[in-house]
């Protein structure tokens, strides 16, 4: 009587080792792209990019017009500190 089933587990422990299995896969496939988009060149967190060449970017790859480009730049011209 104290072992059920001839000491297998029987489907609820299939269901659970099933589980814990894709479990593990699925934490180890995040932890994979996490490295890998944390060490990916150009996608550095925290990399802090001028605002001048953010804007020099956008207008590059057409996502911005130029004269939307020139204003932007003006103000970024205007708001920036003056050095002492």
């Amino acid at each position: 009587m104290m072992y059920w089933n001839d000491g297998s587990a029987g489907w609820v422990g299939w269901v659970v080792m099933i589980v814990a299995m894709i479990a593990f896969w699925g934490l180890l496939a995040w932890v994979g792209v996490s490295l890998i988009r944390a060490t990916a060149k150009g996608a550095q967190p925290g990399a802090s990019v001028a605002p001048d060449e953010l804007l020099a970017e956008r207008f590059a790859r057409g996502e911005i017009k130029e004269d939307d480009y020139l204003h932007r730049s003006e103000v970024l011209r205007q708001q920036r500190p003056t050095a002492r």
